[in-house]
């Protein structure tokens, strides 16, 4: 295979989750750019149509859908839309998530219930629907997006968010174990584990510990708008079809230090 077609996703059918802003947005532009048509959801719609019409714009096929990854129905719904109009998912991209940021004996319980269900709940839930599609044709490949948070304690003084980093950390387990379940049925589990990216999300950490966080990071910079194209389409196209249960971590080196 010429090493073009290694990294080819034309006619490839995505979802991804948390579609309509920040690190979602830049790998579905990402995959639309590399030929997948993608369906794009998140709870904010108005979002996620705006995002649609883009990867339009790229010569895909692309439909945008509301979706609470903690709800059931709406995750069945994404599946099912996707399935009747494309008759098949290829690629699913868990990148939905939440934060709370407090002291950790004064975290609220349901800050804490909050963040683990959209961030482990919600990732099992999708990948769990999509993945019955996944298993039935025998092939999918499912990006999980946790955090290099998943991988460390992180200092107080710019990052007191223990549900998040506890969340991101079960969303690496849960990869690999998935991987290990699926992957004698064709169904490829990886995960990205970002380091810091200026996101909505992110914007109040960055503010408060952004100087502190650079001089932490060998490469002296944030994540940019093109940082994550590559490493998700590597891992949803046949470039990677021997890498199984795997965490790419794109953090500048931080995790090196």
């Amino acid at each position: 295979m010429h090493v073009k077609d290694l990294f080819d996703l034309t006619g490839k059918i995505a979802i991804v989750t948390g579609g309509g802003r920040g690190l979602g947005k830049q790998i579905a532009e990402g995959f639309a750019e590399a030929g997948a048509n993608v369906v794009v959801c998140s709870r904010k719609l108005e979002a996620c149509v705006e995002v649609s019409e883009g990867l339009k714009r790229l010569g895909v096929d692309s439909f945008a859908l509301k979706c609470d990854v903690t709800n059931p129905e709406d995750i069945k719904n994404v599946v099912e839309r996707t399935v009747e109009k494309f008759g098949r998912i290829d690629i699913l991209v868990n990148n939905s998530g939440a934060s709370w940021g407090a002291p950790v004996e004064e975290m609220p319980l349901e800050a804490w219930k909050k963040v683990m269900d959209v961030n482990v709940t919600g990732t099992f839930l999708m990948s769990q629907a999509v993945g019955k599609v996944m298993l039935e044709q025998e092939s999918g490949k499912i990006i999980n997006i946790a955090s290099v948070a998943g991988l460390k304690g992180s200092n107080p003084k710019y990052m007191n968010a223990i549900g998040y980093n506890t969340s991101k950390g079960a969303v690496i387990t849960f990869t690999k174990d998935l991987a290990v379940k699926w992957g004698p049925r064709g169904i490829y589990v990886n995960a990205i584990a970002p380091g810091f990216f200026p996101t909505k999300m992110s914007k109040g950490l960055l503010d408060q510990g952004g100087q502190e966080i650079l001089e932490g990071t060998p490469l002296r910079k944030f994540g940019s708008d093109n940082d994550l194209k590559g490493v998700a389409l590597f891992l949803a196209t046949p470039a990677s079809d021997f890498i199984t249960g795997d965490i790419v971590v794109v953090d500048g080196g931080a995790h090196a230090m």
